[in-house]
């Protein structure tokens, strides 16, 4: 006989007084997060933390994807490890982008040891990440979030309750806009603001003759920023030179003034939202 299936709802957050958070010398915490995976969140992550370097912000980067831990890689630092210092805090690397980052990577024995924890242990080394990191006097803490709505992000805006914003990254295909939507109302569900959006892969110029195509949909991106009333950061186009700079280990923004304008609107537009 046909029936309804019945989810559990799951159990409620721990309280957190209001105001309340993590105090760890920053003025500015940003998130950056997205539905699911593969819409290049970490790319858009560090390039964006490299851009808000370059407009003089003092910046610390957290990759708090313990899974998948790539933030190292894109910025040329994959063979540096976390140390303590004279104060048992940990280090974070310093990068020549003027970006101090931290991430599972520095802790990892080999570059394919996989992370096999469980959710109370990934709780407490993203807990560590913010609360004994000296990170010193920065501006701005963007924290590159593990894809989807799960420990990771749940974990964080629990430490860390009074931070300024999540900035959700979408591509502009449907499946993708579909968990975008998830993200969103992530957000809502645990009071954090949504700085705004942007959209990645968005359109391809070609090299040669500079035809630009839309290999996924467009404007879906944009529709959503109206639907639920929040700020649309811009775009960001596919172009073989962010693929091949962060193989390398540089950010496309360091090395390309025409990807660097793209970065630059989405820092700028972020920005005023903040300050708002």
């Amino acid at each position: 006989m046909a029936g309804t299936i019945k989810i559990n709802e799951p159990p409620p957050r721990p309280s957190l007084t209001p105001g309340k958070s993590i105090k760890y010398n920053v003025k500015h915490t940003i998130m950056v997060m997205s539905g699911k995976g593969g819409v290049g969140k970490s790319t858009i992550a560090t390039n964006l933390a490299v851009t808000l370097a370059q407009k003089n912000f003092k910046v610390g980067l957290l990759d708090a994807d313990i899974n998948g831990p790539d933030d190292p890689k894109m910025l040329g630092i994959e063979e540096e490890k976390a140390f303590g210092n004279e104060e048992g805090k940990i280090e974070p690397a310093k990068t020549k982008y003027n970006v101090d980052v931290i991430s599972m990577e520095m802790a990892l024995p080999t570059h394919d040891t996989p992370v096999v924890w469980r959710g109370a242990i990934r709780h407490k080394a993203v807990q560590q990440f913010l609360e004994d990191t000296s990170w010193g006097n920065k501006d701005l803490l963007v924290i590159d979030l593990p894809p989807g709505t799960g420990d990771e992000p749940l974990s964080i805006c629990q430490l860390i309750p009074d931070a300024d914003g999540i900035v959700i990254v979408i591509t502009p295909q449907e499946v993708a806009l579909l968990d975008a939507k998830k993200a969103i109302n992530f957000a809502k569900k645990v009071n954090m603001p949504v700085l705004g959006i942007i959209e990645n892969m968005s359109g391809f110029v070609c090299p040669h003759c500079g035809q630009e195509t839309d290999i996924f949909k467009k404007g879906g991106t944009e529709q959503i920023a109206k639907d639920y009333n929040i700020p649309y950061l811009g775009n960001i186009p596919i172009m073989p030179e962010i693929v091949q700079d962060s193989d390398s280990g540089i950010p496309a923004v360091a090395n390309n003034d025409y990807i660097k304008k793209f970065f630059d609107t989405v820092a700028d537009n972020m920005i005023k939202n903040l300050k708002k």
